[in-house]
């Protein structure tokens, strides 16, 4: 027998065959980052299951993964795509275009000619995860949508949104700046879909034309129904526009297929390489070996390739949790305190952080304590995110008085207007506040949150310098949470797992797409979850104050460290911050907000309280008005900004609420008891469609101008301008 295996970045494949090509028994599962322990219990069961025999039957690899595994079995390797164009060239000879999308890279082959003058052409990425299988279902994720219901959503008869389609890490940002629109997660996926289609022809074609017929392989393209309209849509489009000719007895949408196991054409294709191979080629020579190298050999090749774990001794371990078990914090004097037996909520401020994965909220009572504290999942829309926060609070406050409310966050432009927020507080703002009001001699807040960093230097109680990354993913939670989900380790238990590592590998500080391949590369060499996240929760202080900071100086920034924002509650990653940040400042004193999740929203509620106690009265609409919230979001050519040559494709969001003016004359006709709220613009200028509107805010930005003038414009005018003599 031949067994044709793929050890792929997300997942194994493998195939049994007679010597004649007959297939015997296939199979396809995901390996968690343990490829040599699935290989091996393939290997297992095959030989139990099928009879396959040390000595006799052959075993050719393919794959990222093969190279270190195949050698300890006696099989040959088989370069990934020389595979699946073998298997192409078998069971579709007719094809001339395919593109296989996998769980990390993408690849694409032509082929030219016919018979004996066959050639091919193959293009391969696998630098960058835009465009790949892990992507999809990372946004996915971050949408709370089931990958089971991923599968069955379109692409077409849906608006489109710009979704950057060179870079993974730009596609990311562009999709949560969609969702904290407001923009519908079906709208998001399905530009999703068509990122990735635009991707491959636009970067892996290099200008080729893909002709028909064309073979869409991988994961992706098998399971995701909108991915394949939106191949169908785009090669349709391309073969009009460039005069393709089509055969005339067939259905142009029949000339792309998608094969019922487009997940085995590298396995398919081993075994039609080992047939054409000497049979002493490949011979399988059981799998001790590979057993004996997941037991023993792995830990000795890491010992000499890696770096210790997180922690050296467990005396130092112990002493760390209880130093920074309670949050890195044991000031009884603070004027906010969680659990009080009784808290009184008859009058609360509140405070609310509406942020990039949850939503935050807290209550203050007018002596500043804080009385209550929730949180939501985000939800992928602000709105949702909304009602389901203010659910909680109104369990909580009953029938209490809401003297004031502050929000911040991502969320925060939108829903300002909507829910009746007296405070719209800009996100640095908001975590200063929270770090001063508990920590008034801080030097530094690092606040690391979601899908951004924040670094402000202080200088007397006040914001003298900050520091903000939002575009890499590199330094932030939600790239450690990702990596975590794809491993199977729920959020609270990251730092467990990290903790256990006995050896961790050396990760490369920097881009978060060339962290994502580095830690495909050390899946390979056999590093498993644990040592994996520990070594991600090392590098993140490097990514946060040199990558991301540009701070590669700390001394000079001060002596005492405050970490906050929802990671921090993350032990293993305080514990790579303090060790980092004291091997630089060796005198540091080094805080964990002792409400690191919430920062943003005490900020918020705390500024709210100024406000409130100036003589402020509050606007907030109340928790009926939110909870029956009606909205509906239109994306069309009308929707489209015309003011000036960008032409921004905004969303109006309208939502019905008391005393809403609606807005009849507009071309998307809005009834009386609505109000409108337009996202996804780049400038003023786009949150407005009436010509009166337009000038009202031209008029302010020309006042803005005139009070503050760029001085270097008038210094290029005044120095050149000739003098008369």
């Amino acid at each position: 027998m031949i067994c044709g295996i793929d050890v792929g970045s997300t997942t194994c494949k493998y195939v049994l065959a007679s010597p004649e090509g007959e297939i015997l028994a296939q199979a396809y599962e995901r390996h968690n980052t343990r490829q040599a322990e699935k290989v091996l219990d393939f290997l297992t069961r095959l030989e139990r299951e099928h009879g396959l025999t040390p000595g006799r039957d052959r075993v050719f690899f393919t794959g990222s993964g093969a190279g270190l595994i195949a050698s300890l079995v006696g099989a040959r390797v088989v370069q990934e795509v020389v595979a699946v164009a073998a298997a192409v060239e078998r069971l579709h000879p007719a094809v001339r275009f395919v593109s296989e999308i996998g769980g990390e890279d993408m690849k694409t082959i032509f082929f030219t000619g016919d018979g004996s003058s066959k050639g091919k052409q193959v293009l391969m990425q696998s630098a960058c995860s835009g465009g790949t299988g892990t992507f999809i279902e990372k946004t996915a994720r971050k949408l709370q949508i089931p990958l089971e219901q991923l599968a069955e959503m379109r692409y077409e008869g849906y608006p489109l949104h710009k979704i950057s389609s060179k870079c993974g890490i730009f596609a990311e940002a562009d999709a949560n700046t969609l969702l904290k629109a407001g923009v519908p997660v079906e709208e998001i996926i399905a530009s999703l879909f068509e990122a990735v289609v635009y991707q491959n022809l636009a970067t892996l074609t290099r200008g080729n034309t893909p002709m028909p017929e064309v073979l869409l392989l991988g994961g992706p393209n098998l399971f995701f129904k909108g991915l394949q309209e939106a191949w169908r849509h785009h090669l349709l489009k391309i073969w009009k526009e460039r005069k393709v000719p089509l055969p005339e007895d067939r259905d142009p949408a029949s000339l792309i297929c998608v094969p019922k196991d487009a997940l085995y054409y590298a396995a398919l294709g081993c075994i039609e390489i080992a047939r054409r191979e000497p049979e002493q080629v490949g011979v399988y020579q059981g799998k001790e070996r590979l057993r004996w190298w997941i037991e023993e050999g792995q830990y000795e090749e890491k010992k000499r390739e890696g770096r210790k774990g997180l922690w050296t001794t467990p005396e130092e371990l112990q002493q760390f949790r209880i130093t920074y078990g309670n949050n890195g914090h044991s000031d009884s004097r603070l004027a906010l305190r969680k659990g009080r037996t009784a808290p009184d909520l008859s009058r609360v401020i509140l405070g609310c952080d509406f942020g990039s994965t949850t939503a935050k909220a807290v209550c203050l009572s007018p002596e500043k304590e804080l009385v209550f504290s929730c949180y939501a999942l985000s939800r992928g829309n602000p709105i949702e995110d909304a009602k389901a926060l203010f659910r909680q609070i109104r369990a909580a406050v009953g029938d209490g008085e809401i003297l004031a409310v502050g929000i911040t966050g991502y969320g925060k432009d939108l829903l300002k207007g909507i829910i009746g927020a007296d405070c719209a507080v800009v996100e640095t703002i908001a975590h200063a506040t929270a770090g001063l009001y508990f920590f008034p001699d801080a030097d530094c807040i690092c606040d690391v949150g979601g899908v951004d960093v924040k670094i402000m230097i202080l200088k007397n109680g006040t914001v003298s310098d900050f520091r903000l990354n939002s575009q890499c993913s590199s330094g932030n939670g939600a790239f450690l949470q990702g990596v975590a989900e794809r491993f199977g380790i729920p959020l609270e238990q990251i730092a467990d797992y990290a903790f256990r590592a006995q050896a961790m590998p050396q990760l490369t500080m920097g881009c978060g797409v060339f962290l994502q391949s580095d830690i495909v590369n050390q899946q390979r060499k056999g590093w498993q979850a644990e040592e994996i996240l520990a070594g991600l929760c090392a590098i993140l202080p490097l990514n946060v104050w040199i990558y991301a900071g540009g701070l590669n100086n700390l001394a000079q920034v001060g002596r005492k460290f405050i970490l906050q924002g929802g990671t921090h509650k993350n032990l293993a990653v305080v514990k790579a911050q303090v060790d980092f940040i004291k091997s630089k400042v060796p005198e540091a004193e080094i805080v964990v907000h002792p409400y690191s999740g919430e920062a943003g929203a005490i900020g918020a509620a705390l500024i709210a309280h100024e406000w409130w106690a100036s003589g402020g009265r509050t606007r907030f609409r109340g928790f009926d008005v939110i909870e029956n919230l009606t909205y509906k979001t239109t994306t069309s050519p009308e929707t489209v900004c015309k003011w000036c040559p960008v032409n921004c494709q905004r969303s109006f969001i309208d939502v019905e609420l008391p005393g809403g003016k609606g807005r009849p004359w507009s071309k998307v006709p809005l009834p009386e008891g609505w109000e409108r709220v337009i996202v996804n613009n780049s400038c003023p200028k786009g949150l407005v469609e009436d010509v009166n509107e337009m000038k009202a805010i031209k008029a302010e930005l020309e006042r803005t101008k005139n009070a503050y003038p760029n001085i270097a414009d008038l210094v290029r005018k005044e120095g050149f301008r000739r003098v008369a003599a």
